[in-house]
């Protein structure tokens, strides 16, 4: 008698792969789970998840008299609650998208490269007050050495 279906584990194998295939949101769970347990009431998770218009209704009913906000709870521990993308929540950790990393870095490298150009300018300009320091001493030590003509006294 052959196995239904339901205990065949190549459906099991295909259903698992499925599920971690799927996109998933670039938000944390573990963020939208803090936010939803210390401020779920006032729809702190569903402004993180960009769901500003159901967060004003959490906030306005308390949380729908802590029904839907013990819901979103239960729905954020199991890792089935969905960001304004549709996409479940899966990952704990947060993490940047390459975009972001690259533009900090790009505006970052720009900055260092600005302060490199003015750091040098100061540097000739000190050098160049330097050498005219230099030259003054100069000029006020051949000035000390130099002899003095002597006035000719009046009798």
């Amino acid at each position: 008698m052959p196995l239904p279906d339901a205990y065949d584990d190549d459906a099991d194998a295909d259903a698992d792969e499925a599920f971690q295939q799927e996109p998933i949101s670039k938000r944390s769970r573990g963020v939208a789970l803090g936010l939803c347990a210390f401020g779920g009431i006032f729809g702190l998770h569903r402004f993180y998840v960009e769901k500003p218009k159901t967060g004003i209704a959490m906030l306005f009913t308390v949380g729908g008299c802590f029904v839907w906000w013990l819901y979103d709870l239960v729905l954020l521990a199991a890792g089935e609650f969905r960001d304004s993308d549709d996409l479940p929540l899966r990952n704990w950790g947060v993490s940047k998208s390459s975009f972001e990393q690259h533009r900090l870095v790009g505006r970052a490298e720009q900055r260092v490269n600005e302060l490199e150009e003015q750091f040098e300018g100061l540097r000739q300009q000190f050098n160049d007050l330097a050498e005219r320091v230099d030259f003054a001493e100069r000029m006020l030590a051949q000035h000390r050495e130099a002899p003095r003509p002597q006035l000719p006294r009046g009798s």
